[in-house]
């Protein structure tokens, strides 16, 4: 069956298979590409063994806990079936534990529930016992070794989401096929409790609209796209943030020359050379800096709790283009690294958003964003906030112009900045104070040295 593959998403398109009919497959062996709201998703295969039947074709939208493809397990190594009569728990110890899948259920532990298959879809009898959720863990296990005790079944968005809220999953019932918690149940649980927190959820953004266009015939004067996917998860998301968050733009032209300068020196250095260092590394570098003075742009608002919730790190989101649209991974701790480590870390989310591994994972958590619309050679723009963050920043391009130095019109390197942020969070003063800091540091990459 299809796996919840992140954030409780109901359903994820086909993009292709990688397997076909007839094909033998080793455990873990990749045998799909499934598209959700967030990103591209492999899929491995849970089993050895032959396929027998795929249940959906490329461009098909899959529900969570359709079937999706049956194998034939059979050999002297393969599990033999249960019999009807036998319990749900000797079934289950049949089930291989695969990386990725999570352990199978064990017991009356969590009451059996029935998946939504496919509508009309046949189960072959190997694939009616298979537990099919992206949920990594293994089972823990008591000192008792007749009394297995297996960590509650969720994937790594939702327990990262009950981490954030302070609810143990141990506690929370499970309403998902096959026992598995979803992201409401970990609601519903906070709710009840009076758990506050809420995670934030970075967005990405569209895919080109080519991508989804129906095949048209000469003469058509419209073309129709069907609204799904990425597409359709980033505009709700807009939507919700820009009517949620009151938005707030304001901008500031900076001469640049010294980061610039700073930037052709380093590449010069043989030691440096293949660490890349651009500008998007010394603004991701500066608004680090600048967050640690202003921390109210690193914070989010907690409508439910009435509470302003204040980070003490930079998850720091990084727009990056790719064939599908642009996509928003975030660096870990960003506050950490040295300018090097940015650049690198930088250019290896890149790299793997262009090949279409950026995991939902990378895209979560993330508290305050840069987008370079610079390199579209765009000068400026109001970019909205991803929801649940405080502040993004657009870096324009680097033009050279006339500009004032030091008493004199010189041809200096001068880019703009526009930073848009919540203004229940932030005020015009913060705003502007921040974003004057990060100027500071890119007119002298050397104020980086006094500042902390």
């Amino acid at each position: 069956m299809l796996p919840d593959l992140g954030e409780g998403l109901p359903e994820a398109e086909l993009v292709q298979w990688m397997v076909a009919e007839g094909d033998t497959v080793t455990l873990n062996q990749t045998i799909a590409e499934v598209e959700t709201a967030k990103a591209v998703v492999e899929l491995p295969s849970p089993y050895a063994g032959t396929v027998t039947a795929l249940h959906a074709g490329a461009g098909d939208v899959v529900m969570v806990g359709s079937v999706l493809i049956s194998f034939d397990i059979g050999g002297d190594d393969a599990p033999a079936p249960a019999p009807a009569a036998e319990s749900a728990e000797e079934s289950a110890k049949a089930e291989p534990n695969l990386v990725g899948y999570g352990a199978a259920p064990r017991g009356s532990a969590r009451p059996q529930r029935r998946s939504r298959a496919a509508a009309g879809a046949h189960v072959s009898s190997s694939s009616d016992t298979a537990v099919l959720e992206a949920a990594p863990h293994d089972a823990i296990h008591l000192a008792e070794p007749d009394r297995p005790l297996e960590r509650p079944r969720s994937t790594p968005p939702v327990r990262l989401h009950a981490k954030q809220l302070g609810v143990d999953l141990a506690l929370v019932e499970a309403t998902g096929a096959s026992g598995l918690i979803t992201r409401s149940d970990v609601d519903a649980y906070a709710t009840r409790v009076g758990a506050s927190l809420t995670a934030a959820v970075p967005t990405a953004q569209p895919e080109p609209i080519s991508d989804l266009r129906q095949p048209s015939t000469p003469g058509e004067r419209t073309t129709r796209t069907p609204i799904r996917g990425v597409r359709k998860h980033t505009a709700d998301a807009m939507v919700r943030s820009a009517f949620t968050a009151p938005h707030v733009t304001t901008f500031l032209t900076v001469d640049v020359t010294a980061t610039t300068e700073l930037i052709a020196s380093l590449k010069a250095d043989r030691s440096l050379q293949e660490h890349k260092i651009g500008v998007m590394a010394v603004a991701a570098k500066a608004v680090c800096l600048a967050l640690a003075r202003h921390p109210g742009l690193n914070s989010r608002w907690d409508d439910a709790a009435g509470e302003i919730v204040e980070h003490h790190y930079v998850n720091l989101g990084i727009a990056a283009a790719t064939g599908r649209g642009l996509v928003v991974p975030n660096i870990r701790d960003a506050q950490d690294l040295t300018l090097v480590e940015l650049a690198d870390a930088i250019r290896g989310l890149a790299e793997t958003a262009r090949a279409g591994k950026t995991s939902p994972a990378e895209m979560m958590g993330g508290t305050f964003s840069i987008t370079n619309v610079g390199v579209f050679g765009v000068d400026a723009g109001t970019p909205i906030l991803n929801p649940g963050e405080a502040g993004i920043l657009a870096v324009g391009a680097v033009r050279r112009q006339p500009w004032e130095h030091r008493g004199e019109i010189a041809l200096r390197d001068v880019m703009t900045l526009a930073l848009s942020f919540d203004h229940r969070l932030v005020d015009g003063e913060q705003g502007s104070r921040f974003l004057v800091d990060v100027a500071d540091v890119l007119r002298e990459p050397g104020r980086a040295m006094l500042l902390r």
